[in-house]
This record gives structure tokens, C-alpha cells and sequence, in this order.
């Protein structure tokens, strides 16, 4: 259990905005989202894919890299709970990016305390099992060694590999089933079992939706979260329930 949360304001989860210099009106909308919702927010939690790419804490002076940590860190000023947990897209996010924004790392899977009611949070991609071929490039990037060798190569040399990365990535999913790409129902069940059948919340599919599995007797909830390409959209636990929120500016 990685600790309880604030009580006395909403919940605010959220993932996959995938910002980029390429997207400005994401930009926009995510930093007028954490001077607008969040503000009012007790705690903002964040699974996975924040950036289009990550190339290492190095990386922070890049424009839009310092006016997100900038933002993050003025929303943390305020006295909101940031949390963040590394998706796909920004693997290598590390302890100089968590200092610079004002959030806490978190493990995938995490589990939390709201109000006395139990949330798993994950990024949601360990649990695409039938992609095999993911499986096997997650298990690269998340190896320790791996990511020290990596981050030891030059920036623009990390930048160039990444790029090509993301391109091949478009091409093979262009040949790759939806299905293939969504979770594995034996694998969500396995990772509520393993946790004690807890609401579970997570993103990575880009497949908004609200599920229900059966695990040990037990009716569980999994909650899918929005990407952000089109609006801002979240989720907000407050009451003991989770609901759909999206933000559009005044």
C-alpha cells in the first residue's frame, strides 16, 4: 500500500496526453488544466505517458520539458498531492524530473488508500499479454542495465534512436489487431486476484471505458482512462465513486 490520500477535495487520474512540441493545443489544454481542475483537486495522479518521448532527466531545459515541470511545480506549491508512475512513452523519467516538477515516483502496479476504499493504478501496459512482441521490448526498456547503458549514450544520439523507435512502432501496429493490443482478461484477473480484487484504474489503450470482471466470486471494476488527443479528459474519485470529467476553457 503505497499510503492513503487527501479526502477533503476529488481525486484527479489521468494519462496519455503523449505532449509534444508537435501538439500544442494538448500542451495547452494540460497546463490549463493544472491552473483550472486541478487547483481544486486534493491529489493529481498521473499513469503514464505524459510525454510523446522521454529521453532522460538530462533532457529538463528543453522548452516544453521546463514549462510542464514549471506547471507541475506551481500546482504542487498550492499544496496538491502529485504522483506520477512512468508509462511506455517516458520509461526513463527519473528522480531529477520527479524533484523538478514536485511529484513522487510511483511503482506499476501501485496500489492507494482514498477514503477508506482501496485503488490499484497501473499504466495498463503489462497487461497487453497476447503482444508478445511488446512484452518482450517492455522487458528491455524497463531493465535496469538497460536504461543505465542507454542514458550513458549522448542526448541527440538517444533522441535519434527514440524517433526511430516511435516510427517503427506506427508501422508495426498498423499490422497488429485491436485485440492484440488491449489487455488480456486473464491477466487483469490475475494482477485483482493478486491484489485482493481492488477497483482498478488504468490507461495505456487509448479504450475509455468502465469493465467489470468477476475474480473469485467477486464483482471488480476497471476503469479505463481517455487518452487526450481530441479533449481533456479525466477521471475524478470523490464519494467513494469514480466519474468521467472532461475540461474545456472558459
Amino acid at each position: 500500500m503505497t499510503g492513503a490520500a487527501p479526502a477533503a477535495a476529488p481525486a484527479l487520474f489521468l494519462s496519455d496526453l503523449h505532449l509534444s512540441d508537435d501538439h500544442p493545443e494538448t500542451v495547452a489544454a494540460f497546463l490549463g488544466f493544472l491552473a483550472g481542475p486541478a487547483r481544486q483537486a486534493a491529489s493529481v495522479w498521473i499513469l503514464g505517458d505524459l510525454f510523446e518521448y522521454w529521453a532522460g532527466d538530462d533532457d529538463l531545459a528543453a522548452p516544453l520539458n521546463a514549462t510542464i515541470c514549471e506547471a507541475l511545480r506551481a500546482l504542487a506549491d498550492t499544496g496538491v498531492q502529485l504522483a506520477f508512475m512512468r508509462g511506455n512513452r517516458d520509461v526513463l523519467i527519473g528522480s531529477d524530473f520527479a524533484q523538478a516538477a514536485g511529484l513522487r515516483l510511483l511503482s506499476d502496479p501501485c496500489e492507494i488508500l482514498i477514503d477508506g476504499h482501496r485503488l490499484l493504478l497501473s499504466h495498463g501496459d503489462a497487461l497487453c499479454t497476447d503482444d508478445r512482441a511488446y512484452q518482450a521490448y517492455r522487458r528491455q526498456v524497463q531493465d535496469a542495465d538497460w536504461q543505465r547503458a542507454f542514458l550513458a549514450r549522448p542526448l541527440a544520439e538517444r533522441k535519434a534512436f527514440i524517433e526511430s523507435l516511435r516510427q517503427r512502432s506506427e508501422e508495426a501496429k498498423r499490422e497488429k489487431t485491436m485485440a492484440i493490443m488491449d489487455v488480456n482478461p486473464d491477466a487483469v484477473a490475475g494482477l485483482l486476484r493478486a491484489h485482493g480484487e481492488p477497483l482498478l484504474i488504468h490507461g495505456h489503450t487509448h479504450r475509455p471505458a468502465q469493465h467489470h470482471h468477476v475474480v473469485e466470486g467477486k464483482d471488480c471494476e476497471r476503469w479505463v482512462l481517455p487518452d487526450w488527443h481530441d479533449s481533456a479528459r479525466y477521471l475524478e474519485y470523490s464519494h467513494g465513486g469514480l466519474n468521467r470529467r472532461e475540461w474545456r476553457p472558459a
